[in-house]
């Protein structure tokens, strides 16, 4: 009769479609570990931004860059060189130093991102900076139409962009 040697050699060997399922099987795995691997890796720098009072919570060690999000404090903008200001959060604020052209929606009261590193004196030194604005934002001329139409909801405030908010709104009034 037939050997029993070449009978298990039969029953080992695996079909094509077997053999393509366990290369397919495998390289899915693979690239799920190397996926799993690269998001540990950016684990920590995924944040969109640290607020003010989440920055004093986590010790950041000056030097150390990351992004800084907050309201622009009322009241504290300097328009020196460089331009100087606070960003609160409610809790917590802390100073921004900045040496550049603020954004045209920077103004006091709203929410700004900064991009930079922590100094050893407590001061946040920004080189980049990222006006945030009201989901509620509408320009004048809208909000004006929709009132002389009867559509206005209320709520969305049109913003004055000669508000004496800003460092450019300070140079013209002078």
């Amino acid at each position: 009769m037939d050997d029993p040697d070449q009978a298990r050699e039969e029953s080992v060997r695996m079909t094509r479609k077997q053999r393509r399922l366990t290369m397919i099987g495998s390289a899915l795995a693979v690239l799920g570990f190397a996926a799993g691997l690269v998001l540990y890796g950016f684990s920590s720098s995924i944040k969109f931004f640290s607020t003010p009072s989440m920055t004093a919570e986590q010790h950041i060690a000056p030097g150390q860059r990351f992004r800084l999000g907050g309201l622009v404090q009322p009241g504290s903008l300097n328009c020196g060189h460089p331009i100087t200001f606070a960003v609160a959060d409610g809790s917590a604020k802390l100073t921004v130093s900045y040496a550049g052209i603020l954004p045209d929606l920077f103004r006091e009261g709203q929410g700004v991102v900064a991009e930079g590193a922590l100094e050893a004196t407590g001061i946040f030194q920004a080189d980049s900076i990222l006006a945030k604005h009201d989901e509620n934002y509408m320009p004048k001329d809208v909000a004006e139409t929709l009132k002389k139409q009867g559509h206005w909801m209320g709520g969305a405030m049109p913003v004055d962009n000669a508000g004496a908010t800003t460092c450019e709104a300070r140079k013209v009034k002078q």
